[in-house]
């Protein structure tokens, strides 16, 4: 498969084109109107050094709202608030903890200077949302994310305190299926996600899911 250079325009190739890995397409920008129009086909950016690299993998790993499994321990932390839920209540404290925050699976972070700038900005616009674990007053795990329709695209995680991104992940599944989001996407496989219900669904299950609902 060919790898496409993007230009100044919006427009990305068709995602049947993406690489074994998933990789699509290098270059363009993070402009609001490129990013909006990237998640609507199931595309989303990563960084290698300075360039930006589309991606839409398959399978892709979703979760169902409706399917999240909170195990006993989980629900004796939620029975008990072991920590206080919020959402939008930090989105830049959120985000910056996301990308310094260290992973022992990780050597560094996608996320830089340009993606911390232009999530912001979708979050001002009402496109990006955060939701928050505190502890005693301090931010003690969250994610963020961008939603659009009924889908909401889950970018990153972190936590300063045991099991409080999970918490903050159940609380917030919880609330998005209240308002009738179908699917979370987590974009790739990771153990902790599957532990609380994600599974991997073919591409094209993926778009044609995406179609109906933003």
């Amino acid at each position: 498969m060919p790898l496409y250079a993007l230009d100044s325009s919006t427009w990305f190739p068709p995602v049947e084109e993406a690489m074994e890995d998933g990789l699509l397409a290098i270059g363009g920008d993070l402009s609001q109107q490129r990013l909006l129009a990237a998640y609507r086909k199931g595309i989303f950016p990563w960084y290698d050094g300075d360039v930006p690299l589309w991606w839409c993998p398959n399978p892709r790993f979703i979760l169902l709202p409706a399917d999240i499994r909170v195990s006993k321990s989980m629900q004796v932390l939620i029975k008990r608030q072991a920590f206080r839920f919020s959402i939008n209540e930090a989105f830049g404290q959120v985000i910056h903890a996301c990308r310094t925050s260290r992973r022992r699976e990780q050597d560094g972070t996608w996320i830089n200077d340009d993606i911390e700038i232009a999530y912001t900005n979708l979050h001002k616009d009402g496109y990006a949302f955060s939701a928050e674990a505190w502890q005693n007053n301090e931010l003690a795990g969250g994610l963020y994310g961008i939603r659009l329709g009924n889908i909401f695209f889950g970018e990153s995680m972190f936590s300063r305190v045991s099991n409080a991104s999970k918490y903050a992940f159940i609380q917030f599944a919880n609330n998005l299926q209240q308002q009738g989001v179908c699917l979370i996407d987590c974009q790739v496989y990771t153990p902790h996600l599957e532990s609380l219900g994600a599974k991997m669904i073919t591409r094209a299950e993926f778009c044609e899911i995406l179609r109906n609902n933003i």
